[in-house]
C-alpha cells in the first residue's frame, strides 16, 4: 500500500451521538472528524470527549483515516479535550480557529507534553480573517501540521458575506489557503456544503473544490459521501492518460521531444501524470 493518504471525503460525527459513531464504522468516507464542538451541547461535552477518545483508540474503524476536533483555544473545555485526545493516539486532532503560526506552535507543544504518539498529527482549522492573513505561516509553522481545515462557515460569517453559489466572496481565501498548503507540502480540504438536500450544488462544490485543488471536502451528512469520493478521485480516462504519459516518457528518454497523442510531453506534465496515478492507487487499496 502507498504511502499517500486519500481524504477525499472526511465527515463530521457528533461524538455525543452512539449511533452516529456506530455508524461511521460503516460508511465508505476516507475520514472521520470525531467531533466535540459545534455538534456537542455543553453539558454534554465530558461524556462526548471520552466517547471521542474511545472511538479513536478502538481499531474498528478500518483503514480511515480517525481525527478528534477539540474545542476551540481559550475555551472552557479546550485544554481536558486536547489531553485526552492526545492519549487516545488519533491521526489527526482538529482545532478550531487557528488564527497564527504561535497558536501552531503552542497546540504543538501541548500535544508533545500530553503524550500524543508522533502518527498523531495537528490539522488547523482556517476560518477567520486574521488566519487567511497568516495562513502562508500556519502552514508552514511545525512539521507536525499535517492538514489545513476550511471553515468557511466561521469565515462567510466573519466576513459579513453570504453563501452563494460559486462562492465568490470565498474565492480569495480559498486560494490562498491553497496556495499555503502547497508550498508548506500539507494537505488541504475544503469547507462543508450546508444544504444536505442541495445535491446539484454539492456537486458543483465539489467540482469547484478539485479544480482549485483541495484534496478533500469536509462533510455533515452520509449522503455527501459517494459524490465527494467520486469528484476528488481520479476519473478512468485520467488514470488512462496518466499511464499513457509515464509510458511515453519512459520510452522516449533520450530522443529529446516527447509526444503523447499528438502533445509535448515535459517533466511537469510526468510529476502531475504519477500524482494522478498514486491517488489511483491510494484510493484502490482502500478497497
Amino acid at each position: 500500500m502507498t504511502d499517500f493518504t486519500p481524504l477525499r471525503s472526511v465527515l463530521y460525527m457528533p461524538s455525543s451521538n452512539a449511533k452516529a459513531l456506530e455508524k461511521a464504522k460503516t460508511l465508505p468516507i476516507d475520514g472521520v472528524i470525531f467531533d466535540l464542538e459545534d455538534a456537542v451541547a455543553p453539558d454534554a461535552k465530558p461524556a462526548a470527549r471520552e466517547a471521542a477518545a474511545a472511538a479513536a483508540a478502538s481499531g474498528e474503524y478500518g483503514q480511515r483515516t480517525l481525527t478528534i476536533r477539540v474545542n476551540g483555544i481559550g475555551t472552557a473545555w479546550h485544554d481536558d479535550d486536547l489531553t485526552a485526545a492526545a492519549q487516545a493516539g488519533p491521526d489527526g486532532v482538529v482545532v478550531p480557529k487557528v488564527n497564527t503560526a504561535d497558536e501552531v506552535r503552542a497546540l504543538v507543544d501541548a500535544l508533545e507534553r500530553a503524550g500524543a504518539p508522533d502518527h498523531t498529527r495537528l490539522w488547523a482549522m482556517v476560518e477567520t480573517p486574521e488566519a487567511i492573513f497568516n495562513v502562508r505561516e500556519i502552514a508552514a509553522a511545525s512539521d507536525r501540521l499535517a492538514v489545513l481545515v476550511m471553515g468557511t462557515n466561521d469565515l462567510v460569517k466573519e466576513l459579513y458575506a453570504e453563501h452563494v453559489p460559486g462562492r465568490a466572496p470565498l474565492l480569495t481565501s480559498l486560494s490562498l489557503a491553497v496556495l499555503a498548503a502547497r508550498a508548506a507540502g500539507v494537505a488541504i480540504l475544503d469547507g462543508v456544503h450546508n444544504n444536505v438536500k442541495d445535491a446539484d450544488g454539492f456537486l458543483a462544490e465539489c467540482q469547484q473544490g478539485r479544480e482549485m485543488g483541495f484534496d478533500g471536502k469536509t462533510l455533515i451528512h452520509p449522503g455527501q459521501v459517494e459524490a465527494a469520493n467520486r469528484a476528488f478521485a481520479p476519473s478512468e480516462q485520467a488514470v488512462e492518460e496518466a499511464r499513457g504519459i509515464i509510458q511515453a516518457w519512459e520510452h522516449g528518454q533520450g530522443s529529446g521531444v516527447v509526444t503523447y497523442n499528438g502533445r509535448m510531453i515535459e517533466n511537469l506534465h510526468v510529476e502531475t501524470a504519477q500524482r494522478t496515478l498514486t491517488l489511483h492507487d491510494a484510493i484502490t487499496a482502500l478497497g
